[in-house]
């Protein structure tokens, strides 16, 4: 048979951190390369109860559900958005599996061959790969620690004329940058003035370590969802499981409609039964509670993987302290390959991401990613050992 698929492929690569988790699995391997929650933390007990509700509802539980998804959730879903200063109505939200399946609804619908996409430097790698599978133009805004450099993006948005802009303002994946309140307020400003939709993706900003710092939504700088340019995305997967896939999207009731449209061709609706559950799992236990025990053990965890950066002593070695999220950003010397220490890596039995697959174009090959929040102490101190023992003879055989 000659297959002959879309050219769509083209444009798509295989997801770095999907493969290198292939290779950890079923070996002694400590993978600092996903960005996995820990699964000691995970509410089994209060998951169970909630699931028993549902199931106590009666056969109706398993039905079809409406593709917006379970009106319930998203009422509440509302209501801790309102916390947040984000204020809409179900009407103004869509539930998905995952906020993953939000920036694949969104390029859906609203991004041509050809069109022009803003992205940091550097950013998501999975952003990426669905851009490019649709045939975006994707380039990259300069941005340090404080979020993008707002003279780059006015002069590249004259330039590009882009249709969207993306971002991860709280604890970027896969630099850990929280941007600050002005670069927030300048996005918001220079993207209204030139007419320019931004997706703002908050997957970690509620596991802020700094429990009295403020880092407000650009969404809700925005003021409303009707008529703005601005759609927020977030979801379960950091902050109760992974395994649930709900995320949700907020914004302007047309462009939430044009998604649920695309959505309905897709998959029907996302798993109603896991929704369901999220319902009963906000109505009856703590989540406050809960991730604020998440962030206690996931800011030990990341002060403890500094600690063991600092004592590598690499000439040349740089990154940030993480203010939250679950990435620790780091540039090894200019003369390391990091896909190449990667594989001497893979052999002493340690994982990361090679900076590399985040960045649009122009990549950075001496950056890579470490995640601190899935392994314990014991075997974060014998993976950074392995790193350490991976350098070595990485550079022995340079």
């Amino acid at each position: 048979m000659n297959y002959r698929f879309s050219k769509s492929l083209d444009g798509f690569s295989s997801s770095a951190v999907r493969e290198i988790l292939k290779l950890t699995q079923g070996k002694s391997i400590i993978s600092f390369a996903g960005g996995l929650p820990a699964e000691e933390f995970f509410p089994i007990e209060a998951v169970g109860e909630a699931f028993q509700r549902v199931i106590q509802q009666g056969k109706g539980a398993l039905q079809y559900g409406l593709t917006e998804g379970y009106k319930p959730l998203r009422e509440s879903l509302c209501r801790r958005m309102a916390n947040k200063n984000m204020h809409v109505t179900p009407d103004e939200m869509l539930l998905t599996t995952g906020s993953q399946q939000v920036i694949d609804l969104l390029t859906r619908v609203y991004i041509d061959e050809g069109d022009v996409i803003l992205v940091e430097r550097p950013t998501y790698l999975a952003a990426l790969q669905v851009f490019q599978a649709k045939g975006a133009k994707i380039y990259s805004v300069d941005s340090d620690n404080d979020g993008m450099i707002m003279e780059d993006l006015a002069a590249k948005i004259a330039k590009y004329n882009p249709k969207l802009v993306y971002v991860i303002p709280t604890f970027s994946n896969p630099a850990g940058r929280v941007w600050s309140l002005e670069r927030r307020k300048g996005l918001l400003e220079i993207c209204k003035k030139a007419e320019v939709l931004i997706l703002e993706d908050d997957p970690y900003g509620e596991i802020q370590f700094d429990g009295n710092a403020s880092y407000p939504t650009v969404f809700s700088l925005a003021g409303k969802a009707e008529g703005s340019n601005v759609l927020y995305t977030s979801t379960f997967s950091k902050t109760v499981a992974p395994a649930f896939r709900t995320g949700w999207v907020i914004g302007d009731s047309d462009v939430i409609r044009q998604m649920a449209r695309f959505k309905q061709s897709a998959d029907l609706h996302s798993s109603s039964i896991d929704q369901q559950t999220l319902y009963h799992l906000l109505e009856h236990f703590d989540l406050d509670a809960h991730i604020a025990l998440i962030r206690e053990h996931y800011e030990e965890r990341m002060k403890l993987m500094v600690g063991l950066l600092e004592g590598l002593k690499w000439p040349g070695l740089k990154w940030e302290q993480p203010k939250g999220g679950m990435f620790i950003w780091v540039e090894l010397p200019e003369n390391i390959r990091a896909e190449d220490l990667m594989k001497q890596a893979v052999q002493e039995g340690v994982a990361f991401v090679p900076g590399s697959t985040f960045f649009a174009e122009n990549p950075q090959y001496n950056t890579m990613r470490l995640n601190y929040t899935h392994t314990d102490r014991e075997n974060t101190v014998l993976g950074m050992q392995k790193l350490a023992k991976a350098m070595e003879v990485y550079l022995q055989n340079a």
